[in-house]
């Protein structure tokens, strides 16, 4: 094993490795070789719980070591990461239609589906321009922003507070999603916001998201991360919250952007139950 089971945790809990299915993918990836040398014992069972541990919102992983649990072996592993690695693939597939020449799109954050979607539009020979918010405090959507640059997709970097000032050059809205759940949409924080403001100026808001990623957990935690990556200074009356996630109501979602097709918040919903 190239990396320890402490050394894995720390690079998911420091974001060194993110995005709810690269996560679940290299956890995977983990427990198969670890398998592999020690088995399915109860090494393996402390491994699968201090790896559920690391995020508590994203539920990709949480419902891979679900599966795992209750199969243990080589084969239920080499499963989820096919069905992992596959998934982006078919939601460019499904997805690449919606976008139209001359459209203008809005996204949030980084999100491996959603900008599989965009590319694969772009590599159809469609024109379109993005607007990315920066995605603060972590600044993922600027790593969005140069991964669409390199293919020479036009793209306009915004602050997000900006949101409002922009939407009405827009014609669509494109988020991933790290949980779908009956009560919305899981994100990280910011979307809630960028979807009441694009209803209210009648923009389409579409998700992109992996069957993976519907969540029909009861206990359900918004993780909170370090203060820090907000504001380093401290100060005896300054309290910093840094929520990394909010929930968007499913009437703010257009379509959801699946490996099995698009579909309706309502039949996502059903989905869940």
């Amino acid at each position: 094993m190239s990396k320890s089971l402490n050394e894995l945790v720390v690079d998911i809990n420091s974001m060194k490795i993110r995005g709810a299915n690269k996560i679940a993918i290299q956890s995977l990836k983990f427990l198969k070789t670890f398998s592999k040398k020690k088995g399915f014992g109860k090494d393996f069972q402390k491994a699968v719980k201090k790896l559920g541990k690391t995020r508590p919102t994203a539920v990709v992983l949480h419902n891979c070591l679900e599966i795992v649990k209750k199969q243990k072996d080589k084969e239920t592993i080499d499963k989820l990461l096919r069905k992992l690695r596959e998934a982006p693939r078919k939601i460019a597939e499904r997805g690449r239609n919606l976008i139209k020449n001359g459209d203008s799109i809005m996204v949030h954050c980084h999100s491996t589906e959603a900008l599989g979607i965009i590319e694969r539009a772009w590599r159809d020979k469609k024109k379109f321009k993005v607007y990315v918010t920066e995605t603060e405090p972590r600044l993922q959507g600027i790593i969005t922003a140069k991964e669409l640059a390199k293919r020479k997709i036009p793209i306009i970097l915004i602050v997000d507070s900006a949101i409002e000032y922009f939407i009405k050059d827009v014609t669509m809205v494109l988020v991933g999603t790290d949980a779908m759940r009956k009560e919305g949409v899981v994100n990280k924080i910011g979307t809630y916001t960028m979807a009441v403001v694009a209803k209210e100026h009648k923009i389409p808001l579409y998700v992109a998201g992996n069957t993976l990623k519907l969540d029909k957990r009861k206990k359900f935690v918004i993780e909170e991360r370090d203060p820090d990556e907000v504001y380093v200074e401290h100060m005896k009356t300054l309290e910093v919250r840094n929520p990394a996630f909010d929930i968007t109501p499913w009437k703010y979602v257009k379509r959801v952007v699946t490996e099995r097709g698009i579909m309706t918040p309502g039949n996502v919903k059903k989905m869940i139950r």
